[in-house]
């Protein structure tokens, strides 16, 4: 039987979501939706300040588009930067737009551009701070509104309050009126969600499906520490149960150690002890006692690893505190480099360049509301929305849809003796309580977005049904595509080469620190959590990009190879250090000199998109030994011979 060739990544991944995949209706985040923008412009409709509602919707819509589920000291934080940089461009665009520029908007907007692509290299709030920078500076600058510059600003920041403070109030409301405390909280999911990924981790153990179950417990990890530790408040202190539920999380960061020494020692659990996990993912979200908990036999260097976690784990869950991990993850000096690096230039290059022609390509078309071409440009550019083909065909898509709903509302409700009239707020409402759902896949979310900006833009004056937006976002599409074809702008290959780097140097610092006698238990958790963290981030721009299309993608999918050799490193060297604790042999410093020097050379390489040097590495009885070491030096030859390759 003739088996037919599969169709390509590229062609497919439209097909897919983009930014997640299903799952429960967040109801909560629904609610603050139908709150946010609708009654924001009811009220400037109602009291005769039309223009200004709108612009107060337009902060609470992008408020919506970041209300992503956390805390409420972390929810602020995302929503409040980034609402806080589009408030600077609405401010500096309004500027612009009083100064009567001209032709030479084009060079000011790319200028702006030049800085929001900075910026929006640093991590994902500020690369959703970047974006609302971008487009609301275009914004102010093309969309006729009579407040002053500084009042914009002012009713942009207000939408956005206004979200935040749905956002802490409308949970304590519903709390009232429940019949008893439920002791769930989005923190204390994600790390009760920890504890699940364990058990799947343990249950995995001695099968095909433990890299992957690993992979998982990352993904988790991820989540939890986000929830507890980024993007907090400057001066904001944990409360009892956020440092009761930071505890916990390190216990499980000595139940994962273990689990993963289980893993290379490919030594399965019995069932009643791999549920352990399990029992204390259930205390969590009841807040009730886990119980006595089974313990393995120890006798061996994983079984005594997963018999001592157990007993921390009894003991933290009992009320004492755990060792302190601290926070995970890039400080404000690796920032500030990420923004002024390579990566940071070449997107801020391709940032200005798409703005800039798309400006003057906009400036060129009839009409007066040119400022949907770049602006819909500024937001298409970002990378961590999918492939770029793929981001392309899902905007036209949406917007497509998005204009043919609005404008046959239009045509049936049109505005009435010259007057709007309500039905454009009923559809901002109704958007805007769809906006949670539909980041499930971009063009979705497009087409859910095209209706809303549509609405407001036409309660501002713009009676167009919304024909010509489609024009403009067709020619957007065109212009961020071909920018994707040049070289030198923050490509498919900078994302991978800048991710992959800092992965192979979390792996080098992690092995550095586990083979250092002087090495502290927090710091050498702290270091494997930062490993599998940036390995994460590399598998993701490794899965993105190779789904690119050809030629861009066609040679960056052979990446994930190194990223699984980097993977089994850090594996291995957690199961090296758990054994060193129990009194193994230290490694000779020679050998531990070899290994660092050669995933230095393979960081700077990757970075430099070149051949890593074929440094000499000890073979056979060099490290016969040490199986662990073994283990490290045979993956890094791997991760080396994979990438000169």
């Amino acid at each position: 039987m003739r088996v037919r060739p599969a169709p390509p990544d590229w062609l497919i991944h439209p097909l897919r979501g983009v930014w997640g995949t299903g799952g429960p209706v967040p109801w909560g985040a629904v609610v603050r939706g139908a709150l946010g923008v609708g009654p924001v412009v009811a009220a400037g409709a109602a009291s005769g300040h039309t223009s200004a509602g709108v612009t107060a919707g337009i902060g609470a819509m992008f408020a919506h588009i970041n209300d992503r589920p956390a805390t409420r000291a972390t929810r602020v934080v995302r929503i409040g930067l980034p609402a806080l940089a589009g408030a600077v461009g609405m401010l500096t665009g309004a500027w612009l737009g009083t100064l009567g520029l001209g032709a030479a908007i084009v060079g000011a907007l790319a200028a702006v551009g030049l800085f929001s692509g900075a910026l929006s290299a640093v991590g994902p709030v500020c690369s959703a701070a970047g974006v609302q920078l971008m487009v609301l500076c275009v914004v102010g600058v093309g969309m006729p509104l009579p407040e002053p510059p500084a009042a914009r600003a002012g009713l942009v920041l207000t939408g956005a309050v206004w979200v935040i403070t749905m956002a802490a109030l409308l949970p304590r409301a519903a709390r009232l009126f429940r019949r008893r405390p439920v002791a769930r909280s989005d923190a204390g999911e994600a790390v009760a969600a920890v504890y699940d990924a364990l058990a799947g981790l343990l249950a995995a153990v001695g099968t095909e499906g433990g890299r992957p179950a690993r992979r998982r417990l990352t993904t988790a990890y991820d989540t939890a520490y986000e929830a507890l530790y980024a993007h907090r408040l400057p001066l904001h202190r944990p409360d009892v149960r956020a440092r009761a539920l930071r505890d916990r999380l390190a216990v499980a960061g000595a139940l994962s150690e273990a689990a993963l020494t289980l893993l290379w020692e490919d030594a399965p659990l019995p069932d009643d002890l791999a549920r352990t996990p399990a029992r204390l993912a259930r205390s969590i979200r009841t807040g009730r006692p886990p119980g006595p908990l089974p313990a393995p036999v120890p006798d061996t260097a994983g079984k005594v690893a997963v018999h001592r976690a157990v007993l921390l784990a009894a003991r933290v869950f009992d009320g004492e505190p755990a060792p302190a991990v601290g926070p995970v993850g890039p400080g404000l000096r690796q920032r500030l480099r990420r923004a002024s690096g390579a990566a940071g230039r070449e997107y801020a290059a391709r940032v200005a360049l798409c703005v800039g022609v798309s400006t003057a390509l906009a400036r060129e078309l009839p009409g007066d509301h040119w400022y949907w071409l770049p602006a819909t440009a500024a937001f298409l550019v970002k990378p961590d929305m999918g492939p770029l083909f793929s981001r392309a065909v899902s905007r036209a898509l949406g917007t497509a849809v998005g204009v043919t709903v609005f404008g046959a509302l239009a045509a049936l409700l049109g505005p009435v003796a010259g007057v709007p009239g309500v039905w454009p707020v009923a559809v901002a409402a109704l958007c805007s309580a769809l906006i949670p759902v539909s980041v499930r896949h971009f063009a979705l979310q497009t087409a859910v977005l095209t209706p809303l900006l549509l609405s407001l833009v036409y309660l501002g004056g713009d009676t167009d049904p919304g024909y010509t937006r489609l024009r403009d976002t067709l020619l957007a599409c065109g212009v961020v595509l071909a920018a994707g074809a040049l070289p030198g702008l923050g490509g498919p290959r900078a994302q991978v080469s800048v991710r992959l780097s800092l992965a192979v140097r979390a792996t080098r610092d992690h092995l550095d620190r586990v083979l250092a006698a002087d090495t502290r238990y927090p710091e050498r958790l702290r270091l494997r959590r930062e490993a599998y963290r940036a390995l994460a981030d590399a598998r993701r721009a490794v899965a993105v990009s190779g789904a690119e299309h050809p030629p861009f993608g066609r040679d960056l999918a052979v990446w994930a190879p190194v990223v699984s050799a980097l993977e089994e490193i850090v594996d291995t060297a957690t199961a090296c250090g758990v054994r060193l604790d129990q009194g193994a042999a230290a490694p000779d410093p020679e050998l531990v000199t070899r290994l660092r020097t050669a995933l230095s050379d393979l960081a700077d390489a990757v970075a430099a998109r070149r051949p890593p040097t074929d440094l000499a590495l000890p073979v056979g009885g060099a490290v016969a030994d040490c199986a662990t070491l073994a283990d490290v030096t045979a993956g890094l030859r791997r991760a080396r011979q994979l990438a000169s390759s």
